[in-house]
């Protein structure tokens, strides 16, 4: 057994099915009712005899509606020792489900009892109850609408009885009348119905919930009849039978046998069969005739035509109508008026080439049918018969006339007559031309023509268009004719395309002659050049190419060109291109490569689109093997020349620190000035007097010389004398204290070329014997040692007799050893500018 809330509809039945005999009257569900109202609250109770074998003392009754279990039951066993358990739903939603009853037996549950649970809606009143008689079943038939769905078994009856006057009193009852199975409408069979005698009718709708009845409905059977449609046909053409008149149609018609004893009247309607106009209702008619002309239809034209019939004057019901009958209306004599143009040429001196256009237009009233047009002529002066010149179903045509004839008659027909003749005057060319004749395309399928009205007024104007130049016999030229003088321009809407050439030719008519035709040539809508000149190629080099081609003609009607464009791409895909004007006529294209192969091609291109020319193919001349020698010894030399260059700015660059050559100055020819740097113009600065006591006096002049040699014989080979000075040669002027302690850079060289010549130290204004300091260079000074000047030779190292200079302590920065000033050899030749103020120093 499956536990709680397993169980599905089709298994609980099944377990009723297999239930021993014994638990069949073992358990069972009473309720109140089995069909409820929808939503309402039922309450069912199941019982357990105390004999079930499956009873205990802890048996428990459960529930389940549909599969789902229904807390709520009260359970309660009573003296006899029956189990109970009584239970209310409070609202049914579902129009049908299963109360099943079940004792829980340990985990199991064991199905008692199950019953059918209903619910649903009272029926609503039917309405819009109605009956016809049906003399073909002879039966009165009613139908009714039945309401909304009720969700139960719903039964309907037609209930009936036989009365007199408005049905207040019921003489007999008629047989109740129950349809088929969900239909809503039912016959009352001729043996119950009593004719010309009212009866009353009404339906009943019945279920589980309840009952309603429809309005009552009183009525004679014969009052509500509906009789079969009538039977049309046509008249056939005979001699008792005089043929219709034009837009006529003879038939008639016969009424259904069955009611032919009643009075009846009759509707016809009719309609064309092509075209949308909709019915046309024509009545009352008689119900039998011998034969009825219907008139006022449009002639040669087919109608469709239908009848239906009522009882009258007493009371009915339409019929249905009749099936379809197609006629079609006899043709009459056209009537319609014909536009005529013409185009005349000279044959011979007596004879003249005439073609005769024209145009019908019909009035909108009148849809006849044209069969043909005839074209004729009367001799002047001849009381003879009119001679034919063409028959023709086309609207054009071409004949001869002797050279006098002036004049032809047009006419059209039919099998009904001919249409009122149209005479047709060949006027002479003697009136005034149009002015400034012009085009414009407002889209692709119609063309705008305009003009200006030539002064005196014409009566109308004659219109032609036809594709590219005009065609000698016209068969593709179109034509209208505007009847309206004043106007100066007209819309062209027949047969016009895009991309298509059209000649227009506007001709003025007057009232005795008309005017010389001026034509003019229009597109509705341009398109590109239809093709591009041939390319050509006059002469090739290297590295060049000449092209040539020869402009197109301009066309007719087509944009001018606006500008060529040249395209050429080399066997690696790589492309060029370049715009020329519409003039040119060649283009030379520089930067080829040699011995290389080019595709060639030009495009053409104007307002509407481009077109393209075929391709051209070329190959560029190769080089020569001397050409190719000469371009690379050039290269050889220009490479040369570059490394020189090169190799002579990296060895003259001033800022080298190692120079391939010494650079020693020339005291002899040189001055402290000269041994400046060059200072730019935003740093030059002017030199006080040495004797200006606002300025600090100068204590230094350091000259530097870079260069290493080794030591010559006369030197000492002691390199503790060398100074480490700094790498860049260079003279300076410094202002300051004299005492202060002399600090110089030292830079680190792979060589140790430093030279320090010496340094004066002293002051002016500070009188005393001057000091100096000299090195132990290995650098040989202007080729040999000169002896120390002496000391008439230069008034700065002169004494001061002013005061006892101060003794100057070696700096121990300095490797160098002090002397006596005047011992160093490179001031021998030393200026010093500026000596106006200097005294007896």
């Amino acid at each position: 057994m499956a536990g709680p809330g397993t169980w599905s509809l089709t298994r609980a039945a099944l377990i009723i099915l297999l239930l021993p005999r014994s638990l069949e009257w073992c358990g069972h569900i009473s309720s109140s009712t089995s069909v409820i109202r929808l939503g309402d609250a039922i309450t069912a109770s199941c019982i357990i005899d105390k004999n079930c074998s499956h009873q205990g003392p802890e048996s428990q009754i459960l529930w389940k509606l549909q599969a789902e279990l229904q807390p709520g039951g009260k359970q309660q066993r009573l003296l006899d020792g029956t189990l109970t358990s009584t239970i209310t739903l409070p609202h049914i939603n579902s129009t049908s489900s299963y109360l099943s009853c079940y004792l829980l037996l340990g985990d199991n549950l064991q199905i008692m009892d199950q019953v059918e649970l209903q619910a649903g809606y009272p029926p609503s009143a039917p309405h819009n109850l109605s009956c016809l008689m049906n003399l073909t079943t002879n039966s009165l038939t009613c139908q009714w609408e039945p309401g909304p769905n009720t969700h139960l078994s719903t039964n309907f009856t037609l209930k009936s009885f036989r009365s007199r006057g408005n049905c207040q009193t019921q003489e007999e009852a008629i047989p109740d009348c129950i349809p088929n199975d969900k239909q809503s409408h039912c016959s009352i069979p001729r043996k119950h119905l009593q004719l010309y005698q009212t009866m009353g009718i009404w339906v009943q709708a019945e279920n589980a919930l309840g009952t309603s009845v429809s309005p009552q409905l009183c009525l004679d059977p014969m009052d509500v009849v509906k009789l079969e449609p009538p039977t049309l046909w046509a008249l056939d053409p005979s001699p008792e039978i005089a043929p219709p008149q034009q837009g006529c149609l003879l038939l008639c018609w016969e009424s259904w046998k069955p009611s032919a004893y009643i009075e009846q009247k009759c509707e016809l309607r009719h309609q064309p069969q092509l075209g949308e106009d909709s019915w046309a209702l024509v009545g009352p008619l008689p119900s039998r005739t011998l034969q009825y002309e219907l008139c006022g239809l449009l002639p040669a034209t087919a109608y469709a035509l239908q009848m239906r019939c009522i009882r009258w004057p007493l009371p009915g019901h339409w019929s249905d109508w009749s099936p379809s009958l197609e006629l079609t209306t006899p043709q009459q004599a056209p009537i319609v008026k014909l536009d005529t143009w013409w185009r005349q040429r000279q044959l011979d001196p007596r004879t003249v080439d005439i073609q005769l256009f024209w145009k019908p237009m019909p009035l909108e009233e009148n849809r006849e049918q044209i069969q043909g047009y005839l074209v004729s002529w009367r001799p002047s002066g001849q009381a003879g018969p009119v001679l034919p010149l063409c028959n023709t179903t086309e609207l054009t045509c071409t004949f001869h006339l002797p050279s006098e004839a002036w004049e032809v008659v047009l006419v059209a027909y039919n099998t009904a007559g001919t249409s009122h003749p149209t005479p047709v005057v060949f006027l002479e060319c003697r009136g005034p031309p149009l002015g400034r004749l012009h085009t414009m395309a407002l889209d692709p399928h119609s063309l705008w023509v305009g003009w200006e009205p030539p002064r005196p007024q014409p009566r109308g104007y004659v219109i032609e268009w036809s594709p590219g130049t005009t065609s000698p016999s016209g068969s593709h030229k179109t034509w209208k004719m505007e009847h309206n003088g004043s106007i100066a321009g007209t819309l062209l809407q027949e047969n016009i395309r895009p991309f298509q050439l059209y000649e227009i030719i506007v001709t003025p008519l007057y009232q005795d002659t008309m005017g010389p035709s001026e034509h003019i040539y229009a597109y509705s809508q341009e398109m590109a050049p239809s093709h591009a000149p041939e390319l050509h190629l006059k002469h090739i080099g290297k590295t060049w190419a000449q092209l040539e081609w020869v402009p197109q003609a301009p066309e007719l009607g087509k944009s001018p060109l606006t500008h060529y464009t040249i395209f050429w791409t080399n066997a690696q895909g790589q492309s060029s291109s370049t715009i020329l004007n519409a003039s040119s006529h060649g283009f030379v294209l520089h930067g080829l490569e040699p011995a290389n192969l080019y595709h060639v091609h030009l495009m053409a291109a104007n307002q509407a689109g481009t077109t393209n020319s075929t391709s051209l193919t070329l190959v560029t001349l190769a080089l020569d093997m001397s050409e190719l020698q000469i371009i690379l010894g050039l290269f050889g030399l220009l490479l040369l020349f570059t490394c020189l260059c090169g190799v002579a700015r990296f060895c003259c660059r001033p800022s080298r620190k190692n120079p391939l050559w010494p650079s020693v100055p020339d005291p002899a020819h040189s001055s402290l000035s000269s041994w400046v740097p060059t200072i730019m113009a935003e740093e030059v600065f002017q030199l006080p007097s040495l004797w200006d006591p606002s300025m600090p006096p100068i204590t230094k002049i350091t000259v530097l010389e870079e260069e290493e040699k080794k030591p010559g014989p006369w030197e000492p080979n002691d390199s503790s004398g060398t100074c480490g000075l700094p790498t860049l040669v260079q003279a300076y002027v410094l202002q300051g204290d004299p005492r202060a302690p002399s600090i110089q850079p030292q830079f680190q060289s792979g060589t140790s070329d430093q030279v320090l010549y010496g340094r004066v130290m002293g002051s002016p204004t500070h009188p005393g014997p001057g000091h100096y300091i000299r090195c132990d260079s290995t650098q040989p000074l202007l080729g040999g040692l000169t002896p120390s000047p002496k000391s008439y030779e230069n008034l700065w190292f002169q004494t001061s007799a002013v005061k006892t200079p101060e003794p100057l302590v070696p700096n121990q920065e300095d490797d160098c050893v002090f002397g006596p000033l005047l011992d160093f050899p490179l001031l021998q030749g030393l200026q010093v500018h500026g000596m106006e103020g200097l005294g007896s120093f």
